[in-house]
């Protein structure tokens, strides 16, 4: 699907704020707002648009612990990550997984109630038997930035931006 500059915009705002009302949506990108709504629904079925969330401060919800993770699998055929991925997928306390290239086959983000808690996940982990060789385990002692707002038009190539 090609996105053009209105586009772009309306995804910047959706991100933003995904509670928008239509008409202010419209306001925001300069069209009135039945094409405005159109063009979103065109955006949510093309699969661009995914969802809308709240972001919730877990830490005023809950003490937690915030864990990096670095699993590095025995073995390296599609099966087995194929398999580390079906489990991963399942458990709660992992909020992201990302296969990465270099020394380690996974980087995760867990959430747990505390350390001891963290560690118990490892152990059930380890004891499912889901081929992790090696893992690190890095605490998050303080969260700098972490933004869940894209930057849509940043990155998009430099022809794309008229």
């Amino acid at each position: 699907m090609k996105l053009d500059q209105i586009d772009l915009k309306i995804l910047d705002a959706v991100q933003r704020d995904g509670r928008i009302t239509k008409l202010a949506l419209a306001d925001k990108v300069g069209l009135s707002p039945t094409p405005c709504w159109m063009r979103l629904r065109k955006l949510e079925k093309a699969g661009i648009v995914t969802g809308y969330h709240a972001r919730i401060a877990m830490r005023a919800v809950a003490p937690v612990a915030t864990v990096l993770m670095e699993v590095t699998l025995a073995s390296h055929r599609q099966a087995d990550f194929d398999r580390f991925e079906r489990v991963i997928r399942d458990v709660p306390e992992i909020v992201a997984c990302w296969s990465v290239g270099g020394g380690v086959d996974y980087l995760l983000k867990v959430m747990a109630r505390d350390i001891d808690a963290y560690q118990r996940l490892v152990d059930t982990l380890l004891e499912r038997e889901i081929g992790i060789d090696r893992y690190f385990t890095y605490i998050v002692t303080k969260t700098v930035k972490e933004e869940v707002a894209l930057p849509v038009v940043d990155l998009l190539p430099v022809s794309s931006q008229h």
